[in-house]
């Protein structure tokens, strides 16, 4: 099935693993000029190169940009002054105990998780309009409607995409331009692995109890009862990136296995 998006230009932050590098890398097989993003170069180039090698593109490259600090964030706009595609993906999560989120931990997330998306569309959001084609899309969570006790101000961040999404998709009226956001549910990333394999070690499991185990206890109300695959959200972020996706604008796709009981 062709996207009908090679040659277009795309910035996925925070996609030097997980999700991110997921759909960078479907992105570049799909023929579109990649810019991978991380926290250093060093890392941000290695992974460049190394999705040239898989996908064959060449059009790839790194711009490394810690989204907590605003100057590296100038930084990435002035060497990238335009997109076609904007993932807005990085973001960090830790479980605490709501009494211990400290003022500094509730700014220090919004800072990373929303702004981040908010400070990149500010500048090419606009120029999509212009040129009349354009996708954003935020990589919110199913935590931003079922908000997780053991981290509140991560959910918090989640839900304020979601409106900031919708928000900026009321704005593209008449025009190519859509804005959308994608929820996934528990997905076996990089970090999800490492804690599978910490946890099936110290309990003398094998690793398919473990999942097994969490799904029974922690989210029984997931469908499929197993950790998403990234190359499962991938793929619906990327389709929502290419023209087959023109009429779904807006919306807040759930990737998450069925986990949200709701109907809508």
């Amino acid at each position: 099935m062709d996207l009908n998006i090679k040659g277009k230009t795309a910035l996925v932050t925070g996609s030097t693993a997980g999700i991110g590098f997921a759909i960078a890398k479907l992105l570049a097989t799909e023929g579109v000029h990649v810019v991978i993003n991380g926290r250093s170069q060093q890392k941000t180039d290695a992974v460049a190169e190394q999705l040239k090698q898989e996908t064959g593109n060449p059009n790839i490259r790194g711009i490394a940009c810690d989204f907590g600090k605003v100057n590296e964030i100038d930084s990435l706009l002035t060497q990238l002054p335009e997109v076609d595609i904007l993932i807005n993906n990085v973001g960090i999560f830790e479980p605490k105990e709501f009494a211990d989120i400290s003022d500094a931990d509730w700014m220090k997330f919004y800072e990373v998780n929303v702004l981040s998306g908010v400070r990149l569309s500010r500048i090419y959001f606009p120029k999509m309009l212009e040129q009349d084609w354009g996708r954003i899309i935020f990589i919110s969570s199913e935590s931003a409607i079922q908000i997780p006790s053991e981290m509140i101000h991560y959910g918090m961040t989640k839900t304020a995409q979601l409106a900031v999404a919708r928000g900026l998709a009321e704005l593209t009226k008449s025009s190519n331009v859509t804005v959308n956001s994608v929820l996934p549910g528990p997905t076996l990333s990089e970090g999800v692995g490492g804690f599978i394999d910490d946890l099936s070690k110290s309990q003398n499991k094998s690793k398919e109890d473990v999942e097994k185990d969490f799904f029974t206890h922690m989210r029984p109300t997931s469908i499929i009862q197993r950790f998403a695959s990234t190359d499962e959200i991938a793929n619906m972020v990327v389709y929502l990136c290419s023209t087959l996706a023109s009429a779904t604008n807006g919306a807040a796709i759930r990737v998450e296995g069925g986990l949200l009981k709701g109907v809508i």
